[in-house]
């Protein structure tokens, strides 16, 4: 028996109709994507596109429109994107996600962070640093005395060598307070030991 052509558009509808119910990218894709993208480009938009208002004022310690601002700004500076990120252990629980992170180059490299993110109208933004996951001190600092090796920030060979040795030196408590306290004092603290 010769069977009766079936239209292209009927195929066509058919395709689609399976792609739909379960087909395209899951959150944990998605998630995946976002987190890779802004930590791996150069790109300002990250600031608003990929990461929320509160990563940016995290990160920056900075609040307000200034948080974005000064986002941009490092975005635009320099050298600041890891090399390649891995991404782990996503779990993720309606509109709230986390993940592991792991760095490799960049300021932050041979560490793993837990990141969480949250999904706002179909987009994944990273939301917070949580903390570290994994913390290599040792190679913390090797990773910021490079930085200032390449991008010096107006500070002399011997302070910069300094800063990077305090960073070492810090435990995983002391470190998560000085990038993602929300706060520059600490910061400020460890340069002026260094001056």
């Amino acid at each position: 028996m010769k069977r009766a052509p079936v239209p292209v558009a009927l195929l066509v509808l058919a395709i689609a109709t399976v792609t739909a119910c379960g087909g395209g990218e899951s959150a944990e894709d998605k998630i995946v994507g976002v987190v890779e993208a802004a930590e791996t480009t150069a790109n300002p938009r990250n600031c608003t596109e990929l990461q929320t208002q509160r990563f940016n004022e995290q990160v920056t310690q900075q609040s307000g429109k200034g948080a974005t601002k000064a986002c941009e700004a490092e975005v635009k500076e320099g050298p600041a994107q890891a090399k390649g990120v891995t991404v782990s252990n996503v779990s993720v629980n309606d509109e709230k996600a986390t993940a592991e992170v792991a760095f490799k180059g960049g300021p932050l490299d041979s560490q793993t962070l837990d990141i969480a993110l949250v999904e706002a109208e179909g987009d994944w933004k990273i939301d917070r640093v949580e903390g570290f996951a994994a913390y290599d001190g040792k190679a913390l600092g090797a990773a910021f005395e490079k930085r200032f090796e390449e991008v010096p920030e107006g500070l002399s060979p011997r302070q910069a060598k300094c800063i990077a040795r305090k960073v070492a030196e810090s435990n995983e408590a002391e470190a998560e307070e000085l990038f993602f306290g929300g706060s520059s004092e600490p910061i400020i603290k460890l340069a002026e030991g260094c001056a």
